[in-house]
């Protein structure tokens, strides 16, 4: 059962995979052990970072994470900031350049760790949680086709699910 926190009865929302909370939490725990005792404690598959330096590594990683925190925050504001009176397909700010620009900054969190000490335990893990993330966005794209149909539809055409493009369609 998929708990909402307290936007359940909000008619401009088309819903959320029922274990995608659940599922974004428990994996979060899960990845941040493996990340932890892997990276700094046994160090079992952190062979990869003494072939990158920390010069590239923290540089590139802090960008991950500052991407991340732009584009959950960005697509937090737009989605539950304000409600909608009339439901309709969001393409304002971030939503007009990528269809799912919260779960594209978890992605980017967990990139953003691993670029950190480059864990191959880690990155096994965080290719599992982006096909987590992608079927739970495909999911909820079957909900707002359903809302919205041709409005939507139209959408996916136009704006790409997981790569942003820099320049507006508006």
């Amino acid at each position: 059962m998929s708990r909402q926190w307290g936007h359940e009865n909000r008619e401009d929302l088309a819903g959320e995979h029922p274990f995608g909370d659940a599922g974004q939490i428990i994996l979060l725990i899960i990845f941040l052990i493996v990340w932890v005792f892997d990276s700094f404690i046994l160090r079992f598959s952190t062979l990869l970072a003494q072939y990158v330096s920390l010069s590239i590594r923290i540089p590139l990683g802090l960008l991950f994470l500052a991407a991340a925190v732009y584009f959950a925050k960005e697509g937090m504001r737009i989605v539950f900031g304000e409600e909608r009176k009339e439901p309709a397909v969001i393409r304002a700010g971030v939503f007009n350049r990528v269809r799912h620009p919260i779960y594209l900054g978890c992605v980017l969190f967990y990139f953003g760790l691993l670029t950190f000490t480059l864990s191959i335990f880690s990155g096994v893990l965080c290719a599992v949680i982006v096909v987590f993330y992608h079927v739970i966005s495909r999911y909820e794209e079957r909900l707002l086709i359903s809302k919205f149909g041709k409005e939507y539809e139209d959408y996916i055409k136009s704006v790409p699910m997981w790569f942003p493009r820099f320049r507006s369609t508006q």
